[in-house]
């Protein structure tokens, strides 16, 4: 382990809305042209850019001063390599540090907020000014953390993917996803529109749409009115949850296992019946994906490793 000072610290980016247009209509000026062309505000965009670009000017000055330091932007993470020692800075929205979480193995990651006023920041504590001290801090082992606990699915060809806050398993169009899903004692065959398995962080996110959306609409039909609310797991909670969307019965599927939890102990076997489209993404990126195409197997599970946010 080097010493405090010496360790590597990596800053992960994100392009801005404006930068994402520059780069679709090659300048500034055809950006603002299509966007007033269609009626909406531009200023919009470029506010947000300036401030994220002010933002991010703070945290270079900051890690200029600490030393080492490397700046990625978020679309390489699948392919970059971590060292052990670095210490993880993530300056966006909260998508931005659930994206970088997934690729770490027990780094300690700094969530910055560029814009209190945008972004609610649930995992966004901190803001540039408060890298300095931070950084001295964490490097020293002076600075707490909360455990999100991750999700993993493997496939039988050894490729692995983790996820933060969940998982998607079914099909890339809006076809219908068609595979076996089978736990310790049972077993299906389903059609659905694809299963959501989340982690606790992720039971405040889509998963809880999933959920809430299907007791509403019983409830409109008259049933699931006496339902408990809906209740998020914590962050580190030893189980991942699960809830296929959309199951549909037929002479060949089945809806009876729709939901449920996976332990640490446990682990929920998908594999797929369609012979092409068929992915597991997380955390919303479907970009780093794995195929899951007819015979393939995924198995589902808590992650050996875990997440750690400073607080």
């Amino acid at each position: 382990m080097p010493a405090d000072n010496d360790r590597k610290v990596v800053l992960v980016t994100r392009k801005t809305r404006l930068e994402e247009l520059i780069a679709k209509y090659l300048t500034a000026a055809q950006a603002r042209f299509y966007v007033e062309h269609l009626g909406a505000d531009f200023s919009d965009y470029q506010r947000e850019h300036d401030v994220y670009q002010a933002e991010r000017h703070l945290t270079v000055q900051a890690l200029e001063q600490w030393g080492r330091y490397q700046i990625i932007d978020r679309s390489f993470l699948p392919n970059f390599i971590f060292g052990p020692s670095d210490i993880v800075v993530a300056l966006g929205q909260d998508g931005v540090v659930a994206n970088t979480m997934k690729y770490l193995d027990g780094h300690p990651l700094i969530g910055l907020n560029p814009d209190a006023k945008r972004h609610d920041g649930v995992l966004l504590p901190f803001v540039s000014r408060d890298l300095p001290a931070l950084l001295g801090e964490v490097a020293a082992g002076r600075r707490g953390h909360k455990a999100v606990t991750m999700a993993k699915a493997e496939l039988t060809n050894g490729q692995v993917l983790h996820a933060v806050n969940d998982l998607f398993i079914g099909a890339r169009t809006h076809t219908s996803a068609i595979y076996e899903i089978a736990t310790a004692e049972r077993k299906e065959r389903q059609s659905s529109s694809g299963l959501i398995v989340s982690t606790g962080l992720g039971s405040t996110a889509w998963f809880k749409s999933v959920v809430t959306g299907s007791l509403a609409i019983a409830g409109a039909f008259g049933g699931g009115n006496n339902a408990p609310p809906y209740l998020p797991q914590a962050w580190d909670a030893g189980a991942l949850r699960f809830a296929v969307r959309e199951p549909f019965p037929s002479r060949t599927s089945q809806v009876s296992l729709v939901c449920g939890n996976i332990t640490r102990a446990e682990r929920l076997s998908v594999r797929s019946l369609m012979p092409e489209n068929g992915v597991i993404f997380s955390d919303g990126v479907e970009a780093d994906r794995l195929e899951f195409n007819s015979g393939t197997e995924a198995l589902i599970a808590v992650a050996e490793r875990e997440g750690r946010l400073v607080v």
